[in-house]
């Protein structure tokens, strides 16, 4: 197992920075004015972006409120949920024989990734996806 410890450095490392992260979101709620910096692309144009209401969405969730998350952003929920067995199946694949992060090959899931994200944008926008605004 020794020598699994250093190829595990990686994913351990994304770990602690994103669980630092999230205990900052955790603790100093979004929904306040003046501790993160605002969406440019919000600001500037008037549009969502896919990432608007991603902290407090995450803030929700941290606090055990699923439906204020989702209303948040549904997608950047999503997100969180998949990062955790992709995660996982990094850490497996690096402890077993030094295997990086799963992403090898997925031209045709980054592309469906990619028009999902997309579509989310354009239909959070739309008066008919006042919904998916947060």
């Amino acid at each position: 197992m020794r020598q699994a410890a250093p190829r595990l450095a990686a994913p351990l490392g994304v770990a602690a920075l994103l669980g630092a992260a999230a205990a900052l979101v955790a603790a100093v709620d979004p929904h306040e004015p003046g501790h993160y910096p605002a969406c440019p692309l919000l600001r500037w144009t008037g549009v969502l972006c896919p990432g608007c209401g991603g902290l407090r969405g995450l803030h929700a969730l941290l606090h055990g409120d699923l439906a204020a998350a989702l209303h948040a952003n549904a997608l950047a929920v999503a997100g969180y949920a998949a990062f955790v067995p992709l995660w996982t199946v990094w850490c497996v694949r690096a402890a077993r024989h030094g295997g990086g992060m799963p992403v090898g090959a997925l031209t045709r899931r980054r592309w469906a990734l990619a028009a999902l994200v997309l579509a989310f944008t354009v239909v959070r926008n739309l008066p008919c996806g006042a919904v998916l605004a947060p």
